[in-house]
């Protein structure tokens, strides 16, 4: 009886923690694998909304301890919640706005869960006041970040690289041919005298 208890406690634990990432259509779900500071990113959601405004949604999970920590001491600190509640943190999601041209974006809101998809924090930004107002900041000063990758998604663009990095990785993959026709030397130690 034992056992079923816990095999159903796990199954149940396993069904709970996949609801929120099945809150989304999963044919938008796009993997961004780590960024440098080793935390795991994803792409949610894309597209217009009902005005036409180009908007994405990416979600962050705390693959690094260190910087889990300074999140879990910034809710506290800044938002004055407590230990256990902060503590409960497991992910973070992000709402990007775009300009039609593509050129600018700002967060429309920060929400951080614990790992049940209970929202323990959120912020909105929707210029009601000053400490919400929506902060616009230049695609080209953060490229190769999360909100310019969904960028391209979120304003119906091809997602491939560009031309340049395309030419680069061509002279690099025949270079590396080049030199794998190379023979390698072959090493002949001498054997010590008895």
């Amino acid at each position: 009886m034992k056992k079923f208890a816990v095999c159903a406690l796990i199954i149940g634990l396993v069904a709970v923690m996949a609801v929120p990432s099945f809150a989304w259509d999963a044919a938008k779900q796009k993997a961004l694998g780590q960024d440098k500071n080793k935390m795991t990113w994803y792409i949610l959601d894309y597209g217009k909304d009902s005005n036409g405004v180009p908007f994405a949604v990416s979600r962050k999970y705390y693959t690094n301890a260190t910087v889990k920590n300074d999140t879990i001491e910034l809710l506290m600190s800044k938002f004055g919640l407590s230990p256990e509640k902060a503590g409960s943190l497991y992910f973070t999601e992000y709402g990007y706005e775009y300009t039609t041209d593509g050129k600018q974006f700002a967060q429309t809101y920060v929400r951080h869960y614990d790992m049940l998809g209970n929202e323990i924090h959120g912020t909105v930004y929707d210029d009601s006041s000053e400490a919400t107002k929506k902060n616009w900041i230049a695609l080209s000063a953060v490229a190769g970040s999360t909100p310019a990758k969904a960028a391209s998604y979120a304003l119906g663009k091809p997602v491939s690289t560009s031309s340049s990095s395309t030419a680069t990785a061509k002279k690099a993959t025949t270079t590396k041919k080049a030199s794998s026709t190379v023979p390698a030397k072959r090493v002949v130690r001498a054997k010590k005298g008895n």
